[in-house]
């Protein structure tokens, strides 16, 4: 088989489409024909050499969520057959023609959504709905905060928080970017040019938001997010795009009972990601059904365009989710 190919750490030219070892498939295992690939900021940050993907998966392939058609089944294999549309998460890999994962790790696509769209759930929905709600802790009615909103991440989010019956605010760089979201169910927004963050947070939620979800990370914004929570209120760290470092105010730590949060999907063992996996046919695969939750997929483009694809991530301009398919 074919896939793109990480040479040496460096800009997006050095992914090359070359040929790679056919995955081999285990028992419990299904082999799925890639049609379609979401992209992520660990993508980036692999070909960077930044960010190793973890043990037992691809090295030197990115790619961390897919969406496709089982074509072959492992011999215990009871869930899945040959033609089933799938869509998951894996730890690297999914730049290829094919890939390999547990049968119950696979979601099934919802019979509404193309290949290339379902590409667009896996990450940014079990991403969002881990951290507000899993590792959050948010509650009906309950205030989040999603730096970043205008992320596929973020937007999940937002959509996830109004579907379960809480409240968000979002922050992103400019308004024009957060109105183009606001519908996705963005109740309060507030861009970097509007002034302090907490003034807005204070008055739309009196005491401060009870979950902040954030993609952003260090560069000095970690103070004002401490701010921005009311007592017990719970920061989970999901991203790390201006910085991996700050300084924390242990006393505010302290006095208001805070809860500081990291995660990560890509590094979980094949038993949380099963895990994760039922809870999403439980939990989120009825709002998908219903056109309650949707995939934003802001540019798709060839699978034989990924350099484009990485160059079309770093401007960071995009609002929701960057897209390799190979259909037409």
């Amino acid at each position: 088989m074919k896939a793109w190919t990480i040479t040496k750490a460096g800009a997006p030219d050095v992914l090359e489409w070359q040929d790679a070892p056919t995955p081999e498939m285990g028992p419990s295992d299904v082999r799925v024909r890639v049609h379609a690939a979401g992209l992520n900021r660990a993508d980036l940050l692999q070909r960077q050499g930044l960010y190793p993907a973890p043990a037992g998966a691809s090295q030197d392939v990115p790619g961390l969520e897919y969406a496709g058609v089982v074509d072959a089944v492992g011999s215990n294999v009871q869930g899945r057959r040959p033609g089933d549309r799938v869509m998951g998460l894996i730890g690297g890999g999914a730049y290829a023609e094919q890939l390999v994962v547990h049968e119950r790790e696979t979601l099934t696509v919802p019979d509404t959504i193309s290949l290339t769209d379902a590409a667009a759930i896996p990450e940014a929905f079990l991403t969002a709905y881990r951290a507000l709600f899993l590792e959050g802790g948010l509650q009906p009615g309950g205030w989040c905060l999603i730096r970043a909103a205008t992320s596929g991440i973020g937007i999940a989010g937002m959509q996830l928080a109004r579907a379960f019956g809480a409240r968000t605010v979002g922050t992103s760089r400019s308004v024009q970017r957060l109105e183009q979201v606001r519908h996705w169910g963005l109740d309060v927004a507030h861009a970097e040019e509007q002034g302090p963050l907490l003034e807005t947070i204070r008055q739309h939620t009196g005491e401060g938001v009870n979950v902040i979800l954030d993609l952003v990370g260090g560069g000095g914004q970690l103070r004002e997010n401490m701010e921005c929570l009311r007592p017990e209120g719970t920061q989970v760290v999901v991203g790390l795009m201006a910085g991996r470092e700050d300084d924390i105010n242990m006393g505010m730590l302290l006095f208001k009972r805070l809860t500081l949060r990291a995660m990560t999907m890509r590094s979980l063992p094949v038993e949380r990601r099963i895990a994760l996996a039922q809870l999403f046919s439980d939990r989120l695969a009825p709002f998908f059904a219903e056109g309650r939750l949707k995939p934003v997929v802001d540019t798709v483009l060839p699978f034989d365009q990924a350099p484009e694809a990485h160059q079309r991530m770093e401007a960071g301009e995009h609002t929701g989710k960057i897209v390799l398919t190979t259909e037409t």
